[in-house]
């Protein structure tokens, strides 16, 4: 489900939804590894401040925020406040089954 913040543009919004359905697709693919799925989940929970600001190189993160904005891009913020982060992290926890890693 959509979870846009009120005052992104139309292109984060895009991004959002093109991350979001990235996520999904990652998570649901029999090749991505059960622990690589929960570490996103780790992170989609944890809270903002937990980041301290940080960046993040995880590579499909950062290949679903590339493909998704044509700018190719080394990390990601770690903030829910970024549409490619929350996208793909959204993505990711929607697709997983809700009795799944302890959701």
């Amino acid at each position: 489900m959509a979870s846009y913040d009120d005052d992104w543009t139309d292109s984060q919004r895009g991004l959002y939804d093109e991350c979001y359905r990235a996520g999904g697709e990652w998570a649901e693919d029999p090749d991505t590894p059960s622990d690589d799925v929960q570490h996103v989940i780790n992170l989609a929970e944890a809270d903002d401040d937990a980041f301290d600001d940080a960046e993040i190189d995880f590579p499909p993160l950062v290949d679903a925020v590339t493909q998704a904005s044509g700018v190719n891009v080394t990390s990601v913020p770690a903030r829910h406040d970024d549409p490619g982060f929350r996208g793909f992290a959204d993505g990711v926890r929607d697709a997983v089954a809700d009795d799944v890693f302890g959701l």
